[in-house]
């Protein structure tokens, strides 16, 4: 009789990697220590690279000339104001930051965004670089986190959450979008939070409607009405501020509007209420009374300076309004009038542009927009190049993480059609709400970098299918999937390592920006 040998292929399967993960993870100990340090050690690599020389260059480059002058007098006096004609930018680079007119002008995107570059401005000086772009590189760190806690609620993984954060903070476009003062960023942050916010909402309401129609008995016809979901109250909140910052953030609070009924209405069918479909609407004007006026109170917030001073822009001007509106206050009526006269432009926004990318190229990553462009030839502003220096700022995503997270995005939807994860159903809810309302443009002028709010589900769903790749269902590819995963990541590394100085504006030679341009629209 032979004794049997014990198979010997679950050993071989288990790699290094799969070890030292168990080790760390197996003790309550090293699970609270990696809890911790794995988002701290991704947050401190994000805020290097979005710290480091953030001053450089020092003068206003691309739309800053709009949104640093504005911040700073909407900081000083409530509300936007026009600025002496004569060479502004300069002279408010050199530090002559109060030659504003005091005259309202018209600024086409609400506060928010503009108070927050001020208070950054406020902090370490209007005069200085730094202050410009600080509050956008705070917030552009804090996204990178943001990603680390969506990710670690979506699927309870430290090594998932890590990947996805760790993706975003070396992408080139949260980099350059983190460390020049325009909106995009605090847009980007506000709408991952609100789906943060949707998220657990999710979680918590789940097993909580299920064991309110179980106490109901067996196939109620009505399930319970759900008011306590402070997570949903907290989305709306959040989504009034992305609205705050752009109006764009208007397509996020209809998204998860949708969500949340869509969802509310499988959860009520499979708790087993028998009017599932009516319940889900009675529930979904629920859920429309915790969002919409937490997310309008936050929104008529932002624009207090303006309506609480009397030289914003409009602020004064007398309106014509139907009787059937005479109980409006009238610098609400006003700020409508105002409203007007921004989608307005908004929608009639045409005017040709060198860097201008419509929706339909940004998945291709065709035209990004360049920032920044400077040349110095040896020994000219402290050039040591012999060859002379280039400094360029280009909004490029890495293009390995960009066009691996569009298939990754195209992979995950046909995993939801498959699997129906409510997870990979938030994750592109999240991509459509910031893609698909600008396919409806064709004609306006819009720019790739607009994309940055489309990153952090990206990312996401780019590391939901490396981990497909890396723990396959069959195990004997089990090695090699996550073999390939680590040497993706690893390439991921070397390329944003090769891009940086051109998303930094840190001083190479011509011949070195040339290799960047690998595409000719990239120029």
């Amino acid at each position: 009789m032979t004794t049997a040998v014990p198979p010997l292929l679950p050993t071989v399967e288990q790699t290094r990697i799969d070890r030292w993960r168990d080790a760390l993870l197996a003790s309550p100990r090293g699970y609270r220590l990696w809890r911790w340090l794995a988002p701290l050690l991704v947050t401190v690599v994000a805020a290097v690279l979005r710290l480091i020389d953030i001053g450089n260059p020092h003068q206003l480059v691309f739309d800053e000339t709009y949104y640093v002058k504005d911040s700073w007098s909407q900081w000083v006096l409530g509300y936007p104001s026009t600025w002496e004609p004569d060479d502004t930018d300069a002279r408010f680079a050199a530090g002559q930051t109060d030659i504003f007119t005091g005259v309202g002008s018209y600024v086409v995107h609400p506060p928010l965004g503009r108070i927050l570059i001020g208070a950054g401005m406020a902090l370490f000086g209007p005069d200085s670089a730094t202050g410009w772009r600080i509050s956008a590189a705070v917030f552009g760190t804090a996204t990178v986190l943001l990603v680390y806690l969506v990710a670690r609620t979506l699927t309870r993984s430290i090594p998932f959450a890590t990947v996805a954060s760790g993706l975003i903070a070396i992408d080139g476009l949260g980099i350059v979008l983190s460390r020049i003062a325009l909106l995009d960023i605090f847009l980007t942050f506000f709408i991952l939070l609100t789906f943060w916010f949707v998220a657990l909402d999710r979680l918590r309401t789940g097993d909580r409607l299920a064991e309110l129609v179980a106490r109901r008995g067996e196939r109620p016809m009505w399930g319970p009405i759900l008011w306590n979901r402070p997570w949903l109250l907290a989305a709306g909140t959040a989504a009034g501020a992305a609205t705050a910052v752009k109006w764009s953030g208007l397509y996020v609070l209809a998204a998860i509007g949708v969500y949340a009924v869509v969802t509310d209405a499988l959860a009520r069918r499979r708790a087993g209420v028998v009017q599932w479909p009516m319940d889900a609407v009675r529930q979904g004007l629920a859920s429309f009374v915790l969002l919409v006026p937490v997310a309008l109170v936050v929104y008529l917030a932002s624009w207090s300076g303006w309506l609480f001073t009397s030289g914003g822009y409009m602020r004064s001007t007398p309106v014509a309004t139907s009787p059937l509106w005479s109980w409006v206050p009238e610098a609400l009526q006003r700020l409508w009038a105002y409203h007007e006269a921004m989608y307005a432009f908004h929608v009639g926004l045409v005017t040709p542009h060198s860097y201008a990318s419509p929706a339909w190229q940004w998945p291709l990553l065709i035209r990004p927009t360049s920032m920044y462009w400077h040349q110095d030839a040896a020994g000219v502003n402290g050039c040591t190049l012999p060859t002379g220096c280039t400094e360029a700022i280009s909004s490029l995503a890495n293009p390995i993480i960009w066009w691996a997270g569009i298939a990754a995005s195209v992979f995950l939807l046909v995993r939801f059609v498959m699997v129906r994860d409510w997870r990979y159903a938030l994750v592109l809810t999240g991509l459509a709400a910031t893609y698909v309302p600008w396919l409806l443009y064709p004609e306006r002028t819009i720019f790739q970098f607009y994309t940055v709010a489309m990153l952090p589900f990206l990312v996401i769903a780019l590391t939901f299918a490396l981990r497909e790749i890396a723990s396959p269902a069959r195990a004997a590819s089990r090695v090699t999937g996550q073999v390939g995963v680590l040497v993706f990541l690893g390439f991921c590394v070397v390329v944003s390592a090769f891009w940086y100085p051109v998303w930094a504006g840190l001083p190479v030679s011509y011949e070195f920006w040339r290799l960047h341009n690998w595409l000719p629209t990239w120029i």
